[in-house]
């Protein structure tokens, strides 16, 4: 069994907790209130932008050349999105601000690019890893489970649901399983711990969005 395919039942668990939280539930039937997904926005920009560094970081380290124009390329399109959210979802839903990086973004965010500056680039990759796998999982649930027609999210659910994205989701994990394969089992016990640390992070962002969570002081 590939690397990918075992560490994904190890998250299975926290995937079904992620599905079933309000802000995807309301997210998928169109009741999400507003300011929720404003909030979410927000941290997703900063997010976006210092995700993207993270994987141009990792492009850098790669040892095979093709994994490093991969990433470079993952590193591109997560600026492009960012500059989307910019240019078209901040002004469709009413944000003129994206605000202040909050804690749980601010964590995440350090968490990333701890990973890819000082971990094994082996698992610094198994690191951002959920970040394209459990969206697309996701956008993929949500969208073939929708019920209201005219969703006000349905944009940002297609981008997650999309054929673009997709590959680069495919192209991510096929990435993490060659390097698991020529990897030690301390190796990938580690690439694996990465990407459960990742996974819970990614509830966490959500959860905290829809708490509209934001530092005490």
């Amino acid at each position: 069994m590939k690397w990918t395919a075992k560490t994904w039942k190890n998250i299975e668990p926290i995937y079904q907790k992620i599905i079933e939280m309000p802000f995807i539930k309301e997210l998928q039937n169109g009741t999400l209130p507003m300011e929720k997904f404003q909030f979410y926005m927000g941290q997703d920009s900063f997010y976006l932008e210092n995700f993207s560094r993270s994987l141009a970081l990792i492009g850098a380290r790669a040892e095979s050349i093709d994994h490093a124009l991969d990433f470079i390329r993952f590193a591109e399109g997560g600026i492009v999105v960012e500059k989307a959210l910019h240019d078209s979802y901040f002004q469709e839903f009413g944000l003129t601000d994206r605000g202040n990086i909050e804690p749980t973004t601010h964590h995440y965010l350090n968490f990333l690019k701890s990973s890819a500056a000082l971990d094994q680039v082996e698992v610094a990759m198994a690191a951002v890893l959920p970040c394209f796998w459990i969206y697309k999982e996701v956008g993929d649930y949500i969208y073939a489970n929708k019920i209201n027609e005219n969703n006000p999210y349905q944009k940002w659910i297609d981008t997650y649901a999309g054929e673009e994205f997709e590959e680069s989701v495919v192209k991510a994990i096929e990435i993490c399983d060659a390097v698991a394969e020529k990897s030690t089992e301390a190796q990938q016990e580690k690439m694996t711990q990465a990407f459960i640390a990742a996974t819970k992070l990614e509830y966490m962002f959500w959860e905290s969005a829809y708490q509209l969570n934001t530092w005490l002081v």
